[in-house]
């Protein structure tokens, strides 16, 4: 049975930030992650982990000024520097909190921008960022975001993320693939998953529709998650959805604990 770690952004959201963690143990998570960790204490986080047991599975790279609509500045020519001391910035975190791998958001694309451009500056970031990450033994990732829950989402898409990794050209550069988000644009996740696991480094789900937990919706996850333990995906399943009830919420999971 692959490892479930909680997303702390979508889980226990009635419990303030640093007290999901506890929270995430009880329900019988080994790790946790959530989008970003910068507006807290890296040394509270730090032994929050320690205290439950927990490993760091995941966060992002910093992903430019969210409230003023950013969702990522990897793809944005005038945003090249912020970039880079972002990944300098996450670097350090992920070394404090143990963590191995780093999402990074690609963004949303300018209506007028000339998407040539938008791709060159996103792999240049990616190889830069891909350098750097492997000199601190950790994995980059990137991660098609589906155009309806986020309009305008420059990557939406396994295939045109594989290709990018392709076309970055470096070893330390990975897929995250989101079920949900690949139900809603793609379909026929069973040979998507297939064709893209040699280059899977983490793996979150939700059901589709509502993003609630494994068997409220469409997607087949009694088929999905043993096919991807067969796969050998390397890396987490992140559980990235929102609750029916909290008496609801983790039932599923008994039919796959080892």
């Amino acid at each position: 049975m692959p490892r479930l770690s909680a997303n702390l952004g979508f889980l226990f959201t009635d419990l303030p930030f640093l007290d999901r963690f506890a929270a995430a143990a009880k329900a019988g998570f080994a790790g946790v992650e959530f989008a970003s960790p910068y507006e807290h204490d890296a040394r509270e986080i730090e032994r929050r982990l320690a205290d439950h047991g927990l490993t760091q599975a995941l966060f992002n790279l910093p992903a430019g000024d969210w409230d003023a609509g950013e969702r990522g500045i990897a793809i944005l020519p005038g945003r090249v520097e912020a970039f880079r001391d972002g990944v300098a910035r996450a670097l350090d975190l992920a070394e404090t909190l143990g963590c191995e791998r780093l999402n990074c958001l690609a963004g949303v694309a300018p209506p007028d921008a000339a998407r040539g451009k938008l791709e060159a500056t996103f792999l240049d970031n990616l190889a830069y960022a891909a350098e750097a990450a492997a000199r601190r033994k950790v994995k980059l990732l990137i991660e098609p975001i589906n155009n309806r829950d986020m309009p305008g989402f420059y990557l939406n898409r396994t295939d045109d993320a594989l290709r990018l990794i392709e076309r970055a050209g470096s070893d330390n550069l990975y897929l995250q693939a989101d079920i949900y988000h690949m139900q809603v644009m793609e379909g026929d996740l069973a040979r998507r998953l297939e064709a893209a696991a040699p280059r899977i480094a983490h793996i979150q789900i939700a059901d589709n529709p509502g993003r609630h937990e494994p068997g409220t919706g469409e997607i087949n996850y009694a088929f999905l998650i043993p096919l991807i333990d067969r796969l050998g995906c390397d890396g987490w399943i992140g559980c990235e959805y929102r609750p029916t009830t909290a008496e609801t919420a983790f039932g599923w999971m008994s039919a796959y604990r080892a």
